[in-house]
């Protein structure tokens, strides 16, 4: 697996949403905030933004106070779904995906060295990021900050 730009720049954008905001609650941030602090183009964090909405992560607001905010709790998104939704499977080939599984041109897919070795790859990218939230990444931050 291969973290694309678009999958990069979508956790660091959930991440800076996932912050508590300063008065308490959800934090609600504007595109051009998010671009500007973590030095996304905006046009291109725009369709990432877009493409999170429509995934059910994200929600908007309009106005002067308007922005982007979780649409769920920190806590309940995982890493693993955003990359997902963003970049695709997680498998680095397609005969060991879970998603995407598509046959090999191996003799004997039960006895491929390859697909063992990539399956376990896959299995612990996966233990990783479907076991890790956004708020968990929220507070290693913080904690990294003040020490």
């Amino acid at each position: 697996m291969r973290l694309s730009k678009r999958g990069e720049y979508g956790l660091r954008a959930m991440i800076q949403l996932a912050h508590p905001a300063p008065e308490g609650g959800l934090a609600v941030l504007q595109i051009a905030q998010i671009s500007e602090l973590e030095k996304i183009p905006v046009k291109f964090l725009e369709q990432i933004l877009l493409t999170l909405k429509n995934a059910g992560l994200l929600q908007s607001k309009r106005g002067v106070t308007g922005g982007y905010y979780l649409a769920k709790a920190a806590d309940e998104i995982m890493l693993g779904q955003i990359v997902r939704i963003l970049d695709g499977p997680l498998a680095p080939i397609r005969c060991v995906s879970q998603m995407a599984y598509e046959p090999c041109g191996c003799p004997d897919e039960s006895s491929c060295g390859l697909r063992m070795v990539m399956g376990d790859v896959r299995n612990a990218i996966a233990d990783i990021l479907d076991n890790t939230s956004l708020a968990d990444v929220s507070a290693r931050a913080r904690a990294a900050r003040q020490s």
